[in-house]
């Protein structure tokens, strides 16, 4: 079976670590985000994965050259923005079957063997992945009958508009018919083509439990990695501390810190210490000099964040220097010139 992977965004959301390495490649411990978008379909289902997309998409490819993973890799690159249903579309010639499609930054649980089975059993020609939520107004809403098929779709309802807490996990099965329902160029695949199905009655749908996050943010990606360590979602390194942070070479990384950090990922070849690190991500080569303290950060390759520094929810750029003593909260380092 082929998988379709939505990826047309630029990361704007996780800058400045975007701005050189586009978000599908960006490691949740020792995986790609791509990777563990994959996850949820069995590896002995998947023979090739679709990265629909336009942005570094060379990069993406020769990454997986290279990588050991169980699959291929195929770019449909966009040469324009197309939306999630133009991307979709635009595959249409490489793309036949069953195929199961995600949005290119979620996190979950789900496990498309059940929506495998519910397409297989309700027929028509998609079935979505459904996640309950409090406040459904960010999101497409689905109204679902007893028999799973979903009879209603609505793309971000106002409030006086809500029918269900169920909304769109952005994680689909689709028979190839889905492209005779989809205009060519740019659309929405939840504006223009999910009401159209519902309608018809050919779309089914499946709420899971368990875990959902869309890692396109800060906050989002320090949930996601706290997750990939809570469910075991690494094949290597260690996890120790409670609450338990992963160590991408424990033995390698120089932890002279006083407190071992709080459910944090640390890359290879860090430095820290003695320092105070608490829900943040490091990626390889990072430094956390003497007396810093980190609260909910992105710290990127080789970054140093200095002596005495105070940071929380900063994303710090791939080779960026914090100065010692900075204090900061929420942003980007280095700043964005006005």
């Amino acid at each position: 079976m082929q998988v379709v992977v939505l990826a047309g965004g630029v990361g704007s959301r996780l800058r400045p670590w975007t701005s050189t390495i586009p978000k599908p490649l960006l490691p949740v411990l020792d995986q790609t985000l791509l990777e563990h978008v994959v996850s949820c379909v069995p590896s002995d289902l998947v023979d090739e994965v679709v990265v629909a997309g336009g942005y570094k998409v060379d990069m993406i490819e020769a990454h997986f050259k290279n990588a050991d993973v169980d699959f291929d890799i195929r770019i449909v690159p966009e040469d324009e923005p197309l939306g999630t249903g133009g991307a979709l579309g635009n595959c249409r010639d490489v793309v036949s079957g069953t195929f199961a499609c995600f949005n290119g930054d979620i996190v979950s649980s789900l496990d498309a063997r059940s929506l495998l089975d519910l397409h297989a059993s309700n027929g028509g020609v998609g079935t979505l992945g459904l996640w309950e939520v409090e406040d459904p107004t960010r999101f497409g809403i689905v109204g679902v009958d007893e028999q799973e098929r979903i009879t209603r779709f609505k793309e971000k309802p106002r409030p006086e508009e809500v029918f269900s807490n169920l909304i769109n996990a952005g994680s689909y099965i689709f028979n190839d018919e889905v492209f005779d329902w989809m205009p060519h160029g740019r659309h929405s695949i939840e504006r223009d083509v999910f009401p159209k199905l519902a309608a018809e009655g050919l779309l089914n749908g499946r709420a899971f439990e368990g875990y959902f996050i869309d890692a396109g943010t800060p906050t989002a990606w320090g949930e996601a990695v706290t997750a990939a360590i809570q469910h075991g979602r690494y094949r290597s390194g260690t996890v120790e501390g409670h609450p338990a942070s992963w160590y991408s070479d424990r033995d390698t990384t120089i932890m002279d810190a006083t407190t071992l950090p709080a459910s944090s990922m640390i890359g290879r070849n860090c430095r820290l210490g003695p320092a105070n690190v608490v829900s943040s991500t490091l990626l390889d080569g990072a430094v956390v000099e003497p007396d810093a303290s980190l609260s909910g950060c992105l710290v990127g390759q080789g970054a140093v964040v200095g002596r005495g520094a105070q940071l929380s929810d900063v994303v710090v750029d791939h080779g960026a220097v914090v100065p010692p003593s900075t204090v900061q909260s929420g942003g980007q380092w280095p700043p964005i010139e006005a």
